[in-house]
């Protein structure tokens, strides 16, 4: 069995392709939806990443046949319930956004399928972008009364028009993979997105390692500084709404349970 870098929970397999690692999102009979497991590893991986000097760049994808749907709704329900849960899921929700933000390590992401909540801020994280044909973008945060303190909010504004961020983010509307791309959200529309993102990282692993790491860290100060801008806002925000009736209502009605 090859060995799980960084220690990463099962949730998130990571793995040595020469100066490559290729991360994947490991919850596949659950279209790899968000539970604390993956979401607390999300917030150790990009640091760990940086630190692994022998990494020149990184492939980002999902196992089976979604990149994330998003948010999983038992989980949502016990951080409306659990204080201690919900304030370290805020604070680990920080840490994910200013990670990848952060990270050295130029990261590729093949969307392999669907990319919803925290998947499609993933992906808005991303440095380069190769989506499958049949894949789609959605933020819902505000579908199921959430603030989307993490999500396609924070850095669509940068890649898209000021209006199209607020449609697709108010209204949590699918953003198909060809829309995307004409968007701005994606670079490339594929048949084999995992192929081309590991392909497109190699280019990038064998071009001199401090002009990649330090262009890119140009380019994300834009990033860094737009989340900077914003963050605290919406964590507290979000937190907020964590707690409010109507958020109880939706998810007590999508588990079928008390929330």
């Amino acid at each position: 069995m090859t060995e799980n870098l960084y220690g990463m929970p099962e949730e998130i397999q990571v793995r040595a392709d020469g100066p490559l690692r290729i991360i994947t999102l490991n919850r596949p009979d659950a279209l790899n939806a968000v539970n604390d497991p993956l979401h607390h590893g999300l917030a150790q991986l990009w640091p760990r990443l940086g630190e692994d000097r022998d990494a020149r760049a990184a492939v980002l994808t999902g196992a089976g046949r979604a990149f994330s749907a998003g948010g999983d709704f038992t989980y949502l329900a016990e951080l409306r319930s659990d204080d201690d849960l919900r304030a370290r899921t805020i604070a680990d929700g920080r840490e994910i956004v200013l990670g990848m933000a952060r990270c050295r390590v130029p990261v590729v992401t093949a969307v392999n399928g669907p990319a919803v909540g925290l998947g499609c801020s993933l992906v808005a994280l991303s440095d380069v972008v190769y989506m499958a044909e049949s894949a789609y973008l959605a933020d819902p945060h505000v579908q199921v009364g959430l603030v989307a303190a993490d999500g396609g909010p924070l850095t669509w504004p940068l890649h898209t028009s000021l209006l199209l961020a607020k449609e697709y983010a108010l209204t949590g509307a699918r953003i198909p993979a060809e829309r995307a791309a004409a968007m701005g959200l994606a670079n490339h529309v594929v048949e084999d997105p995992l192929a081309e993102a590991t392909a497109c990282a190699k280019r990038v692993a064998e071009l001199p390692r401090q002009a990649v790491e330090s262009t890119k860290r140009v380019l994300n100060i834009h990033v860094e500084r737009a989340v900077l801008a914003t963050l605290d806002y919406a964590m507290t925000a979000e937190e907020q709404s964590f707690r409010t009736d109507e958020f109880g209502a939706i998810v007590t009605r999508l588990t079928g349970g008390d929330a």
